[in-house]
């Protein structure tokens, strides 16, 4: 009895691509060609955002280590420019000033886009008009933003004051007593500020499925609970950003102390920014300027790069 032999038959050749080596010469040059075309393409935009944007920066690193008043030769001072930070007494209560800046415009401005931005996507009805008018202020220039609420805060005849003197309140000094300065201006800007995140929390709102809202509602979930288990987490990400570039952009804040109270009243809003003009076009110091400059882009990378070290994984989660 004969045993039955069983066919080995080779696998099938995978197809494989060609390498560059194998392919014509004119497609190889038709390949290259379009590398250069993009390369070429891309080349102004490259030496357009380099002028603009990189070299500052090396200038500004540069004017740090420098002595001048920018019409006579610069003459090198080494570190004697960040000496000069370390010793003026100024500078720790606005680096204090920042922080607390930071601290009050986290703690008002961060919720209240999203708690509006939560409010308006329930609305059935007005919602275009809500975002209109919540957007309103960010369309307003930020120095004519500043100067109406300058009026607002006017201690006599300004729109808040005359507001509460109808039911027998106030009038508050709003933006010449020390411990209710700094609040102004951290009210004055989450209103300016707000209606772009707003807008980007909507976004963010969109792409949330209603089938899970659909299943919290079945299941009983109140619109807390939704919010918190459905919303939230589906935001994570956004969120995460949106509060790296408000800190950011605390940190650098000016025209608000600059225009309302010029760092005032008893320097209890002078900024690390506020200080940085004053030094270049007040004092003429350059480069103390620049020496502070850098300071704050430095101490503004090394937290960026804390907090995308920390929170690189919460979006995924």
């Amino acid at each position: 009895m004969s045993t039955p032999t069983i066919s080995r038959e080779s696998p099938p050749a995978v197809a494989q691509l060609p390498s560059r080596k194998g392919l014509p010469k004119a497609t190889r040059w038709r390949g290259g060609s379009r590398h250069i075309a993009a390369v070429l393409f891309l080349l102004p935009t490259v030496l357009v955002f380099g002028l603009f944007s990189w070299w500052p920066i090396i200038r500004s690193l540069v004017l740090s280590f420098q002595q001048t008043n920018l019409v006579e030769p610069a003459s090198w001072v080494g570190l004697q420019n960040y000496q000069t930070l370390l010793d003026d007494p100024l500078l720790g209560k606005a680096v204090w000033n920042t922080l607390v800046f930071t601290g009050l415009a986290l703690l008002i401005g961060f919720p209240l886009p999203l708690f509006l931005a939560v409010l308006m996507s329930e609305l059935r009805r007005g919602a275009g008009l809500m975002r209109v008018l919540v957007y309103l202020p960010v369309a307003v220039p930020p120095v004519v933003a500043v100067l109406m609420w300058k009026w607002f805060y006017d201690p006599d005849s300004g729109l808040f004051n005359e507001v509460l003197g109808k039911v027998g309140l106030g009038p508050y000094p709003w933006l010449q007593s020390a411990d209710t300065a700094m609040t102004s201006l951290v009210v004055e800007a989450t209103w300016a500020g707000a209606g772009g995140a707003v807008l980007i929390y909507l976004a963010a709102l969109a792409s949330v499925p209603t089938e899970l809202y659909e299943a919290a509602e079945l299941d009983g979930a109140s619109v807390r609970r939704r919010l918190w288990h459905v919303t939230l987490p589906h935001m994570r990400s956004v969120l995460l950003i949106m509060m790296l570039l408000q800190v950011i952009n605390t940190f650098q804040v000016f025209t608000e102390p600059f225009v309302l109270t010029d760092g005032g009243p008893e320097d209890s809003t002078v900024t690390v920014l506020l200080l940085i003009y004053r030094y270049a076009f007040v004092s003429g110091d350059y480069g103390s300027a620049a020496a502070l400059s850098v300071s704050l882009a430095a101490v503004l990378a090394v937290l960026s790069a804390i907090y995308l070290r920390l929170t690189r994984t919460w979006g995924t989660k």
